[in-house]
This record gives C-alpha cells, sequence and structure tokens, in this order.
C-alpha cells in the first residue's frame, strides 16, 4: 500500500492577481524568475501572453472547466540589461488585459525557453520580495490525476481542522 505524505505537498499554483498585486507594491524592484536552480538572464522579456479557456474529462469521467493564462518567457542576455523591473512587468500584463481581458482568478502558467532548449511549462509560487528584487519560482508543471488531487485537497483540509484538544473517539490530538 503506497502511503502519501501530505506534509511534502507545496501549494506552486498562483494566480494572475496575486502576482500583480505583489508586483504592484513593489513596481521600481527587479522582478527574477528561477527555474530549474537558476535565475532568469537579466536580458528576458515576455514574448507572449496568451488566455485560454479549457473543458476536458479528467480520468475520473468528471467535467472539467478552467481559464488558464500562459507567460511566456524568452531566457536571453543582451547587452547590459539588467533584470526587467516589476512595474515594466506589470504595465505589459496590464496592457494585455487591455486586449484580452484577463482574469485574475485564472491559473498561471509559464512557458519558458532560452531559444534553443524546448519551451517547458512552469507553475509558480507565490512572489517573494528580498534584498530590493520580487523572486519568483518556477517549478516544472506535473501532470495529475484531478480526482487524486480532490481527495489528496479533502484530506489536507480534515488535517488542518484537526489542531485543537483531542476529543474522545476522535483520531485528532493536540
Amino acid at each position: 500500500m503506497n502511503v502519501i505524505d501530505n506534509s511534502k505537498i507545496q501549494e506552486t499554483d498562483i494566480d494572475l492577481g496575486l502576482l500583480l498585486s505583489v508586483l504592484a507594491g513593489a513596481k521600481d524592484s527587479p522582478l527574477i524568475f528561477y527555474y530549474d536552480g537558476q535565475p532568469v538572464k537579466p536580458g528576458y522579456h515576455i514574448t507572449e501572453v496568451k488566455a485560454g479557456q479549457f473543458s476536458a474529462l479528467d480520468c475520473g469521467a468528471n467535467p472539467e472547466d478552467w481559464t488558464e493564462i500562459f507567460i511566456q518567457l524568452w531566457d536571453i542576455e543582451e547587452g547590459d540589461r539588467t533584470h526587467m523591473p516589476s512595474g515594466k512587468f506589470y504595465s505589459i500584463i496590464r496592457k494585455v488585459t487591455e486586449h484580452l481581458q484577463l482574469d485574475g482568478s485564472a491559473k498561471l502558467t509559464f512557458e519558458v525557453s532560452d531559444g534553443v532548449r524546448p519551451m517547458q511549462l512552469y507553475c509558480a509560487a507565490t512572489p517573494v520580495l528580498s534584498a530590493g528584487a520580487v523572486h519568483v519560482e518556477l517549478s516544472p508543471r506535473p501532470a495529475s490525476c484531478k480526482p487524486r488531487d480532490r481527495w489528496l485537497a479533502e484530506e489536507n483540509k480534515k488535517a488542518a481542522a484537526c489542531c485543537g484538544p483531542a476529543v474522545a473517539g476522535s483520531r485528532c490530538c493536540a
């Protein structure tokens, strides 16, 4: 029997609204993305922003609907450029929003390539303001089983509710 350690599951899927709210408060700070253990090069830029509405059936034959926003980063070095200021990134996304009506609660996916290796899909962790820059850790977007994901979320919710004193007949403990 396989036992899943729920304590090791880390939430790394932010939405567009969260990213923009952090960037709005740090517009002059450099925005540095990290992927594959390295920061993006100072010359990186956004090559495309796209939004999609998706409908699907998961592996349990459950209907799924979601909106997803893809931000494509080209990880290159150009001249003596510095990392993009958070305010510039914010402005680019706001300009796109004028044309595409981006949903702030949409799932956010980053497509990253250095122009040589194939583009890879990443999800983003909550941005962190540290040492005068906004840091965003990108992690590879793995395949998942949505029925299992829903079950794990429910189990995590039950475990989180188990934080008070033990109740007779309960599995919860203080």
